[in-house]
């Protein structure tokens, strides 16, 4: 049940790595460890992302709006987090947290840096007036379920996530407070889900392109090994059947390829800068799986 007692100094210092698969991209300071400029593409959207599930939520949003008729053009370049490119200068002047995705948009008289995937979200949402209610109730809903996902992602990610897949060591306790959080969660939008077809209601929504990502990928089985057999994902079925909607349309497939650098080659397009990339640009027609 318990791993070897555990008792903190009375002055936390750290000593390099805390170990685990990710350790490399933690550190207890901000502020930027190199010096490099970001690149700069010709379009109005300069993405700087990798394809983690926060991530995926705005190249997600980007081909829905694409695929809708809006001028939403966009460069996404990627950023390897696992080799420090979120602390170079240029990303920290974008996003001072060094964590993705970020984005700066040229579309007024000066370059506008946005960060945090939920603060792009409604950006773009705002922008082109798309998949966020303007104004009442469904918009209220829609915020509320956003805000929702942002506050619940670090305890299936970096609690759940973490001690079940990535720590050095496997813990119980961790592992079960966790478990229990999660499952939760997944109560939480099943009951949601049971009365409506989306989560904030009759239309798809920025709500849904945050929580697919983090929840959908999740009970579909493509997140931390063998999580869905773990925690009974099959018994969540009104977010079974809602994961599995999102995940048959072509922009959340397209948007699940971008600045992806992990899973079969012809689903990795680690830069896009055009529609054409996904035909001609995935790292199989590239000849390299990474």
């Amino acid at each position: 049940m318990t791993n070897d007692s555990y008792t903190p100094p009375k002055v936390w210092t750290w000593e390099g790595e805390s170990g685990g698969q990710f350790a490399s991209i933690n550190r207890p300071i901000a502020g930027p460890t190199h010096d490099k400029e970001l690149p700069v593409g010709q379009h109005p959207f300069q993405l700087y992302s990798m394809g983690t599930p926060n991530g995926v939520k705005v190249t997600v949003l980007f081909e829905e709006l694409l695929a809708a008729g809006h001028n939403a053009e966009y460069d996404a370049w990627l950023i390897r987090i696992t080799e420090g490119d979120q602390f170079s200068s240029g990303f920290v002047e974008i996003n001072p947290n060094s964590k993705i995705p970020a984005m700066v948009d040229h579309t007024g008289a000066e370059p506008l840096r946005v960060f945090e995937s939920g603060a792009i979200l409604m950006h773009l949402a705002e922008k082109f007036g798309a998949f966020l209610p303007a104004t009442g109730p469904a918009r209220t809903e829609t915020l509320n379920w956003l805000f929702w996902q942002m506050g619940s992602a670090p305890y299936l990610g970096g609690g759940f996530g973490h001690f079940y897949a990535y720590a050095p060591e496997k813990m119980q306790y961790p592992i079960d407070r966790f478990t229990m959080e999660t499952k939760r969660l997944l109560d939480v939008l099943d009951r949601q889900l049971a009365t409506r077809p989306f989560i904030a209601g009759d239309d798809y929504t920025i709500a849904d392109m945050a929580i697919w990502p983090w929840y959908g990928n999740l009970v579909l089985g493509r997140q931390y090994g063998d999580a869905a057999t773990f925690l009974d994902a099959a018994s969540y079925t009104n977010v079974m059947a809602w994961a599995q909607k999102i995940d048959a349309r072509p922009a959340v497939q397209r948007g699940r390829m971008v600045n992806r650098t992990f899973g079969d080659p012809d689903t990795q397009l680690h830069e896009r800068h055009a529609a054409s990339d996904f035909q001609t640009k995935t790292q199989d027609k590239l000849g390299t799986a990474d």
